[in-house]
């Protein structure tokens, strides 16, 4: 697979409070953004350097109830407890490119990739892996399982102003995603096997998984956590 960062996912108890940690710790706040009607969330954007961006996202209060669990985890108590703690970068996404099509990879590899859903927020069109249950990705292999939102969503965008083009593009600038897990090994199969083992540096360490995003800003180096 050819795979490249899409986006940073920061998850929120509401967009205020995602917007407002990711303003006090780059130095700009996200903004834009809309509703997910299917997933009965609503987010808002921010471009950085090298054709990437970063997405705080929440469930959204005015939305019905969606047909199926939410994305990310969203419904999960696990997921709430932590959100009551405050926002964090909880995950993020991967993109297939052109020639490869990620429904067909898809229906090749179903013990493998989640379904691939269509999506839409306003003239955007996309695809996206999520599994039925709404929870992150994991990687599966001999009797054991692990994602924790360090392996990514692959995502395959359908029109040509995606946001990681279209957004404007800030002084933000990544230089590395690394994640921390203890079970750091098989996490780097999945990775591997998906061709995304370049993208993430993950190191073995007891303890909650956790995913964290150094960024270059204007006002120096700061830890995405």
């Amino acid at each position: 697979m050819k795979l490249a960062i899409d986006h940073l996912v920061i998850a929120a108890a509401n967009l205020a409070s995602g917007t407002e940690y990711v303003a006090g710790l780059l130095g700009i706040a996200p903004a834009g953004g809309g509703a997910h009607p299917r997933m009965a969330t609503h987010n808002r954007v921010l471009g950085m350097a090298g054709g990437l961006y970063l997405e705080v996202i929440a469930i959204d209060p005015d939305a019905e109830a969606p047909a199926r669990p939410r994305w990310f985890g969203l419904d999960q108590d696990a997921v709430r407890a932590r959100l009551e703690q405050g926002p964090y970068l909880a995950h993020w996404a991967a993109r297939v490119e052109t020639p490869l099509d990620l429904t067909q990879m898809q229906a090749e590899h179903p013990d493998r990739l989640a379904p691939a859903i269509p999506m839409s927020r306003g003239s955007l069109r996309w695809r996206l892996t999520v599994p039925d249950d709404g929870s992150l990705p994991a990687w599966r292999e001999a009797g054991h399982a692990a994602g924790d939102g360090l392996l990514p969503t692959l995502i395959q965008w359908d029109v040509p102003d995606y946001p990681g083009v279209s957004l404007p593009r800030h002084d933000l600038a990544l230089l590395q995603l690394t994640g921390r897990h203890p079970q750091a090994g098989l996490l780097r199969q999945g990775l591997a096997w998906m061709g995304a083992d370049h993208l993430i540096h993950l190191e073995q360490a007891d303890g909650p998984p956790r995913l964290s995003a150094t960024i270059e800003t204007a006002q120096g180096v700061k830890i995405l956590a």
